[in-house]
Parts: structure tokens; C-alpha cells; sequence
């Protein structure tokens, strides 16, 4: 066999120092399948050999956690009434920055093999995406593709997408984020986990043929994009929702017989993931006859195999003297399958092409947390923090028409109705559960059977964590909770995707470091453990130009009662609006101060972690006690499009007064943190005001639901018709559709 250098090795992505290490394990040269094994195995995308050791700080334990991050493809949360809440976010991002179409599409497909490799059957569907200036062709392009990917996937494989986020910033031009999220539910203990136990097992593969496309994605998406990108088209897989469907089935039926000792998708470097995870974490081995798997071209060489990322697979490992009962069923959802090899005793995973040994490797040497490299980068601040913090609120003049400001945010891309895009998404789709489909702070999805509702959500301003990584991200982790708790949950756990630039750009590891701060301090405020997630560096060009730190957030939380289930629209003519939590003579990072004034450094927004605590839990305690009618945290935009979406959402206008604030932008757009809009009957006032007021929650009596009219300290700010208007039609209007 064709030995190798530390030249192959460079070329293949991997350093010297690593090619090094990779002979002192082997205790000889390797040859070039076991090489590339390594590439795509010690590639940051699979090996987090630049993150885990800050990972491994982040709270892993709560009180409803099952499984803790690392245990498992995802994570699991009892959520009661003997069922567990299995969910995950991933990214796919460049893949979809380069055919969107499919990058999006199989993104979806691979974050929904991660739940129901679990035994849990999905359910529910988000997912966060970032693209540049929207009024550029290129953005255009793949905003289109994307999420034309995400809508025929999901509707044909018949699961909902029932939330989710889409900003637009310059950052984002050349390299775009595409952040998809599945939740699943499963009875507890009845779950199945990516193990490889008992000698002699049988070891199958099932579901699509195994072709070239998608070979080496994981390290394509382990470095920087650039004008050459275009070149590492064939890294881009493709997807089967009707393949996925057919899995998914046949994948809960084989766990019902018994048959199944372990199983696990085939993601990110293909049958060499899951043949030597499943046997590290086991302490076992594996033989496999590469010959056997089902090839969709012919001559494929032992190497393009393994690495192979071809989507819609499985690998699962069944008892043997079962395997007639997992045949049948495999046979009845006509899906292709092959016995490939079976669990040794060895320690090692040792591919055959043919009778020819072509690759024998330690499994642990693979394996995340076991013999892959573990480094800790350099950091130093970037210079352009302290750019912002010399930010004067006193230079920047306040307007004298506050109603045109009110115009021109109702229409920006970052505000805007994004009902073009969730419009191709089937939130409906499927029986198992249902989603309420009305307008909250979080997705609701009702469990069938049971009183109980789930509540989802995504969350992040990439601009506050710019700004401060640590204060950012902890706001992050905060306005997910807030939105949980708005739409009448509780908040349960996350799942994290964090997207940055090159990790061996010191300023790009300061922000990921700072990043990872600011949300064990948050997670650890709300109890909401992290169970998982993924890291995705390199999101940065050939230029130095990276992306804003985007670490999305995305978060499951409980509504113990159908009664708790809240929403953002206003209900009666004459109820009373309440602002909880502070104002602040604040307009950092918003998108007022951005788009208005034209100032792109700015400090984050206030924000204090004991006050947003308190005023959630006050919240909590209002709609539990049935005297909160409409709710709707304040974020983008600030206050006036907090309630302006609250009157959108049931054509009541509303009349309102902005107190004692000296600037009454800062107040009307401001984005401070820790606020929540919400409404009550004029009978209950005095009882919430006094309750909030007992417990030390600022508040305020803003006004009232009155009309279908707009007004702001008496002053005509226009119908909500107007504004609806502006607001549900502005990105149709750029995307020309």
C-alpha cells in the first residue's frame, strides 16, 4: 500500500505535528486510506480539537437532563408524563454557501437522523439562518435555494417547522449561516443509544447507496471559504426526504423488536464516524467488509467509501440470531441494506475491500474525547473593541419626527415580516403533534395525550455579541429564555451552534472564549443545561473578513397547562399595557442607531442578568395566575415594534406615553434588555402593578389598547393598517416575489 509524508498530510489538512502523532500511534507510517481516515476524523468540524476544552465548561447537568452533551448524537430531557424531549442544532454552512439548495436540504435530513437514531420520532423543526445585504444577486441566490431546501425537505418528510430566525448583515455575504434544529420525543427508557456492544454481533448499514458526493465535507467545512470554494463542489451532498421517511420508519420498527443494540446516523465523515465512535465508546472493534456496502458508481476506491457523507444511512448494530427480524422489516420499507461486518474484541476498526485489509486504527484514536488532538489557541482582544467603546450617546442627535423612524424600522429586513420565507414551510404537517400556529414569543407544540405543551425557540443578535461576546451571549441564552417564558413555559435546556471565524485568528478566539463565558453564567442562572450541539469555525473568507460570533441558541422549555399558553396579540379594545423591567437612555446595537444613524460600532445594549431573571420569574407567576392577556418580550427594534406587532397581530391600535425618559428614542427604539410588553384588563391593574411592586420588578402603566390608531405621547403615529402594510411586505418587495 501507498505510504505517506507530512506533505500528504498538509495536503489532506491535517499539521505536522499531527501527521507526527498519528505515526507514534500507529507505531508505523500510514497508509493513505488511514490518513484521510484521520483528515476528516482530526478535523475540527469532527474532532473540536480547538473548542472541547472550552465546551467542557459549560453546565452539563439540570434536573430534567437524561443524557448529558457528549453521551449522545443529542440531547434528552424528561419533560414528564414518562416522555423524554430528544433536540439538536447543527450547522450546514458551507455546503448551503455554496449550493443552497442542497446544503440547506441535507442539513435538515442530518439534524433529524441525529433524533430518531435516538428511537425518538421528530416532531417539530427550526432553524436560524444569516445572510448578507439582501439587496445583492448573491444574496438573493442562496436565500431562494435555502429555503426552497428547507421547505421541500421538511414538508416532504412530513415534519413541521414551526419556528426560527433569519437575519440579514453584511458580514454574512460571502459566508452564510444555515442553523437547523430538530426536537423529537421518545418514552423514557426506550431510547437507543450509539453503542457497538457484544462480540460477534452482526453490524448493518441501511437506507441509500453510497456514492462520491459529499467526500471530505467535514474537512471542507473545516476551513476558510474562498474564491476557490467552488472547486470542493463534489463535498456538498444530496439529499432523499422520501429515503429519510422510509428510514425513519423502518428505523422505530427494528427498535421495537429488541433486535437493535446501537445505531447511529452517518453524518459527517460517513461510515468511518460511526464504525469507530460506536466502537470507542463501547471499547470494542470493528470488521468491516467495505466491498459489501451498496455503491451507487462503480470502482469506488476503499478510501472514497469511508468518507463518503452520502445522505439518508444508518449503521445499527443487532443481536445476533436477530438478524431475519430486522431483514424483514428493512425488506417491507423496501430499503437497501447489507450486513458490512461485526463487533470484535480488538479495540480497533479494521476495514476490508475485497480481503484486503485497507485500514486498521485504534477506534479510540477517532473517537471525540478519546485520542484526537485537543488544543488551546492564543486569544487577544481585537482592536476594534475599544473603537466601541468610545461611543458617545451624546453625539448622536435625536430626531424630531419619531414617527418616520417608526416607518423606516417597521420596513428593515432584521424587523420586517418574514412571512415570505415561513410560508414555504408546512407548520401543520404530520398527526403525532400539532402546533398551535398562533403568533408567541416561542413556538408552541402540543402533545398529543397529554396537557402538556412543548415551547422552541432560536435565539441570537450576532451584533450584541460583537460588541461584548461575554454580555452578548449571555443576552442570548436570556431573550431564548424570555421568549420561553413569554409564551407561557418554562425553560428546560439548550442545544448551541456556535458559529465563528478562524480559531487560529487570535481575535476570533477571544470572542469564541468570551462567547462560551457568558453562557455558562446565563445557563447556570436559569438552570438550562447545555446537551449538546456543534461548533463551526473557518465561517470566514480568504480575505480575513469573518462572520460576527454567532453562538444561535436554541432552547426547549415545558407549559404545564394549555390555559399557560400566551400570545402576542392584543385581545380587547381598553386593556391596560404594562412595561416590566427597567428603560434605559440606551440605544447600543440597535438596529435604530444602525440603519437611522448609521453608526455600526456601538457598545451591547444594558442589560443585568439579576434583573432579567427576576422579571422573567414575575412573568411566570402573572400568567400562571391567569391575569396576563397578551405578552411580547422587547427585542429588535426596541419597545415601539415590541407593541406594534402586538397591534399587527389583532388590528388594535394603541395609546401610549413614554414617561420621564429624556430621549424618547432610546425609549421608543432602544433595545435594552430585560423588558416585557404585556396586557391586562383593567380590573386586574392595581392587582399587577401591586404584585410586581411587592417583588421589587420595576414597571409602568404605558397606556392602553385603544382604536386601530397609533398614538405616542398624543402624537398621530398612523394606522396599524399602514403599518402592516410596510411591515408584512418589505423583503417580498426586494426579493421582487
Amino acid at each position: 500500500m501507498q505510504l505517506t509524508t507530512v506533505e500528504t498530510a498538509v495536503q489532506l489538512g491535517l499539521l505536522p505535528e499531527e501527521f507526527d502523532k498519528i505515526c507514534e500511534i500507529l507505531g508505523r507510517v500510514p497508509n493513505f486510506t488511514e490518513l484521510s481516515i484521520y483528515a476528516v476524523m482530526w478535523s475540527e468540524h469532527c474532532s473540536y480539537k480547538n473548542s472541547i476544552m472550552w465546551l467542557k465548561t459549560l453546565p452539563k447537568q439540570g434536573p430534567m437532563m437524561l443524557v448529558e452533551a457528549g453521551e449522545e448524537n443529542a440531547g434528552l430531557v424528561d419533560i414528564g408524563d414518562g416522555l423524554a424531549c430528544c433536540f439538536k442544532i447543527e450547522s450546514h454552512n458551507h455546503p448551503s454557501a455554496i449550493e443552497p439548495y442542497q446544503g440547506a436540504a441535507t442539513g435538515v435530513g442530518g439534524i433529524n437522523r441525529d433524533i430518531f437514531s435516538m428511537g425518538a420520532r421528530p416532531i417539530a423543526q427550526l432553524n436560524s439562518l444569516r445572510f448578507g445585504n439582501l439587496k445583492t444577486d448573491r444574496t438573493k441566490w442562496l436565500l431562494k435555494g435555502v429555503v426552497k431546501g428547507i421547505g421541500d425537505y421538511g414538508n416532504a418528510f412530513g415534519i413541521p417547522t414551526v419556528g426560527g430566525e433569519v437575519y440579514f448583515d453584511d458580514c454574512y455575504e460571502t459566508n452564510i449561516l444555515v442553523n437547523a434544529m430538530s426536537v423529537g420525543l421518545v418514552e423514557v427508557g426506550k431510547t437507543v443509544s450509539a453503542v457497538a456492544e457484544g462480540i460477534g454481533n452482526p453490524v448493518y448499514i441501511f437506507g441509500s447507496r453510497t456514492g462520491k458526493d459529499g467526500i471530505h465535507g467535514a474537512a471542507f467545512a473545516s476551513k476558510d471559504i474562498s474564491e476557490n470554494s467552488m472547486q470542493d463542489l463534489p463535498a456538498v451532498q444530496v439529499g432523499d426526504p422520501f429515503w429519510e421517511k422510509l428510514i425513519l420508519e423502518a428505523s422505530m420498527e427494528i427498535i421495537e423488536t429488541g433486535a437493535v443494540v446501537g445505531m447511529q446516523d452517518m453524518g459527517a465523515a460517513g461510515i468511518t464516524c460511526s464504525t469507530s465512535e460506536m466502537s470507542a465508546k463501547s471499547g470494542t472493534g470493528m470488521k468491516i467488509h467495505l466491498d459489501k456496502v451498496p455503491l451507487r458508481q462503480e470502482n469506488m476506491k476503499a478510501w472514497e467509501i469511508l468518507l463518503s457523507e452520502s445522505q439518508e444511512r444508518m449503521l445499527v448494530v443487532v443481536k445476533k440470531g436477530h438478524e431475519q427480524d430486522v431483514e424483514r422489516i428493512f425488506n417491507r420499507w423496501d430499503l437497501l441494506f447489507a450486513n458490512i461486518g461485526e463487533v470484535t474484541d480488538s479495540g480497533r476498526v479494521q476495514y476490508y475491500m475485497n480481503d484486503i485489509l485497507e485500514a486498521d486504527l485504534p477506534a479510540v484514536s477517532l473517537a471525540l474525547g478519546g485520542g484526537t488532538p485537543v488544543y488551546e489557541r492564543l486569544y487577544e482582544e481585537p482592536a476594534y473593541i475599544k473603537n466601541i467603546a468610545s461611543f458617545d450617546l451624546s453625539d448622536i442627535e435625536e430626531p424630531r419626527h419619531l414617527n418616520k423612524v417608526a416607518r423606516l424600522l417597521a420596513g428593515l429586513p432584521n424587523i420586517a415580516s418574514k412571512k415570505w420565507i415561513f410560508r414555504q414551510y408546512d407548520s401543520m404537517v404530520g398527526t403525532v403533534n400539532q402546533s398551535t400556529n398562533q403568533v408567541s414569543d416561542a413556538a408552541i407544540v402540543r402533545i398529543k395525550g397529554s396537557k402538556k405543551s412543548l415551547a422552541l425557540t432560536v435565539d441570537c443578535n450576532s451584533r450584541y455579541i460583537y460588541a461584548d461576546p461575554e454580555k452578548g451571549t449571555a443576552i442570548a441564552v436570556a431573550e431564548a429564555a424570555r421568549n420561553i417564558v413569554c409564551a407561557g413555559g418554562v425553560p428546560s435546556a439548550i442545544t448551541n451552534c456556535l458559529n465563528f471565524g478562524n480559531p487560529y485568528d487570535k481575535g476570533v478566539y477571544w470572542q469564541f472564549v468570551h462567547c462560551i463565558k457568558g453562557m455558562k453564567t446565563a445557563c447556570e442562572k436559569f438552570q438550562t443545561p447545555v446537551t449538546g450541539g456543534n461548533v463551526s469555525f473557518y465561517n470566514q473568507s480568504g480575505d480575513g473578513t469573518a462572520i460576527f460570533p454567532t453562538p444561535t441558541i436554541g432552547m426547549i422549555g415545558i407549559v404545564e397547562e394549555k390555559s399557560h399558553i400566551t400570545t402576542i396579540a392584543f385581545k380587547n379594545l381598553g386593556d391596560v399595557i404594562i412595561l416590566i423591567g427597567p428603560s434605559h437612555e440606551d440605544i447600543g446595537s440597535s438596529q435604530y442607531l444602525l440603519r437611522y444613524h448609521k453608526v455600526k460600532d456601538s457598545p451591547c445594549p444594558w442589560f443585568d442578568l439579576e434583573v432579567e431573571y427576576k422579571v422573567q420569574q414575575s412573568v411566570t407567576s402573572l400568567i400562571r395566575k391567569g391575569l396576563v392577556k397578551s405578552c411580547h418580550d422587547v427585542s429588535e427594534g426596541g419597545l415601539f415594534i415590541t407593541l406594534l406587532e402586538s397591534a399587527m397581530s389583532s388590528g388594535f391600535g394603541f395609546d401610549i406615553h413614554t414617561g420621564i425618559m429624556t430621549r424618547k428614542d432610546a425609549f421608543l427604539f432602544g433595545e435594552s434588555q430585560c423588558r416585557v410588553a404585556i396586557t391586562v384588563d383593567p380590573e386586574n391593574e392595581k392587582s399587577v402593578l401591586s404584585f410586581l411592586n411587592e417583588n421589587h420588578v420595576h414597571c409602568e402603566k404605558l397606556g392602553f389598547v385603544e382604536g386601530h390608531e397609533i398614538f405616542v405621547n398624543d402624537a398621530d403615529f398612523g394606522t396599524v393598517k399602514s403599518y402592516m402594510e410596510i411591515y408584512d411586505h418589505a423583503i417580498e418587495k426586494v426579493l421582487e416575489v
